[in-house]
């Protein structure tokens, strides 16, 4: 786990311009990882600093610079139609990179398989042993011969030709390479119900089934789902008992943002509106006030802003379309606070 340093010795950080591999070793990490972004990005938060351009999303190579958070500058305007996210970017922003088939895991955890060698008995064995709805024929781990599926044994046994291995195989299976587009092998994978993945190497590395997709796609929209309604039952809450001149006081300016509107409102000012130990005095007194008009007396203030700093940096990080799904350290921390937030709405 990444130690964090005193905030006095973070703060002497405060102006300096450094590679953001030594930036990373000051907080004794050497990973961009989910918990070490965040655990970072929170200290720095503590204290008011922030850093252009961001560490957890700059090259290895990149210099940051660690100002003060008011002095981020703000990105530039657009044509009217975007929202700004806390971190500046669209809420309908694209893509960073693009998602390959190489990202799925099942495309590169290995790959069960038999020889040409082998007998039919053995490849229906290893398929009702381990479920398996198909089994590649390899003679060695670049060389393809075929696939053994269920449906081919089949139709196989229907015919007067021998029952071996070579007569039970689909001589032609969907292949990809690992860097291939996700998105474009989607109708392969519908139509075939699995796809074979060869790496850059040329080596046969995994096979991605229908099932695997199924998976990685709950696992990616289900924290996009919680984070809405997270936002709906904060607004909820907040916008009953918070009045529109708390919401102004931390509201920007420009672009239509000081509306006095909780539904015109972000994490980030979310944030401002509840937190007690912010550097800006005069938020920090409202938020003394508005956390008053909640009246959750059962509640930690101290823990519930810290919670909510955590999914602000978790929504930031989904809204990057990360093509990793959340660790189940911050999937946790996403249900803790919709079960919290559930409670008290």
């Amino acid at each position: 786990m990444t130690t964090l340093p005193p905030d006095e010795e973070i703060l002497a950080l405060k102006g300096r311009k450094i590679p953001v591999t030594e930036f990373l070793t000051f907080f004794n990490t050497r990973v961009r990882d989910d918990p070490s972004s965040l655990l970072i990005a929170q200290a720095l938060e503590n204290v008011g600093l922030s850093t252009v351009p961001h560490f957890a999303n700059c090259g290895r190579t990149a210099d940051v610079h660690i100002v003060a958070q008011e002095s981020v500058p703000a990105p530039e305007p657009g044509n009217g139609d975007e929202e700004e996210a806390d971190d500046g970017l669209s809420v309908v922003a694209l893509p960073q990179h693009a998602v390959r088939i190489g990202d799925i895991p099942a495309a590169t955890q290995g790959i069960a398989s038999v020889t040409s060698r082998h007998l039919l008995a053995d490849a229906i064995h290893l398929m009702q042993a381990m479920n398996y709805s198909q089994l590649p024929v390899l003679d060695d781990h670049y060389t393809l011969r075929g696939v053994v599926t269920w449906q081919s044994a089949t139709q196989m046994y229907g015919t007067s030709v021998d029952k071996v291995l070579l007569n039970a195989m689909v001589d032609d299976p969907p292949v990809a390479e690992a860097h291939q587009d996700f998105f474009s092998l989607l109708p392969l994978i519908s139509e075939y119900g699995y796809l074979l993945i060869r790496g850059n190497d040329g080596r046969f590395t995994g096979i991605v089934t229908t099932a695997d997709i199924t998976e990685r796609f709950a696992a990616t929209a289900w924290p996009f789902f919680v984070v809405g309604e997270i936002e709906f039952r904060l607004r909820k809450c907040l916008g009953a008992k918070i009045g529109s001149d708390a919401i102004l006081a931390v509201q920007r300016t420009g672009q239509g943002k000081k509306s006095g509107l909780i539904t015109d409102m972000m994490f980030g000012g979310y944030v401002k509106l509840l937190n007690g130990d912010q550097n800006h005095q005069a938020l920090r007194t409202r938020a003394d006030e508005n956390w008053r008009c909640l009246g959750w007396s059962w509640v930690s203030r101290s823990q519930f802003v810290q919670q909510l700093g955590r999914v602000q940096q978790i929504r930031n990080k989904i809204a990057h379309f990360d093509p990793e799904p959340l660790s189940p350290s911050l999937s946790d921390d996403l249900r803790q606070f919709v079960g919290l937030l559930r409670q008290l709405t």
